[in-house]
């Protein structure tokens, strides 16, 4: 599973896209530095996301929405087609994400 297809598996189960969780994390004080205990247990909590979809979660809210390179059009089991995280919402994603 793509990271992208992370985030839009976490949308689908909580009705939010990722970029308003982010900003709910961020309104909550967290972002660079936030150990992730806390985030998954919220995501959890709040919103029945497990410990997987939650850490997609937790690397987009303390490190924003770049893709690891090596990921990028590696081929391999969590490949995405780009560097960067669509996290506008599933039914809004250009072609390329």
């Amino acid at each position: 599973m793509s990271f992208q297809a992370y985030l839009d598996a976490v949308e689908a189960k909580t009705g939010l896209t990722p970029r308003q969780l982010v900003d709910l994390a961020h309104a909550k004080g967290w972002g660079p530095g936030t150990k992730a205990t806390p985030i998954v247990e919220w995501l959890r909590d709040d919103y029945g996301l497990g410990r997987g979809h939650a850490m997609a979660m937790v690397h987009v809210i303390t490190k924003g929405d770049a893709v690891d390179p090596k990921h990028v059009g590696s081929g391999g089991t969590h490949a995405d087609p780009s560097a960067r995280l669509w996290l506008d919402g599933k039914d809004s994603k250009p072609a390329g994400y």
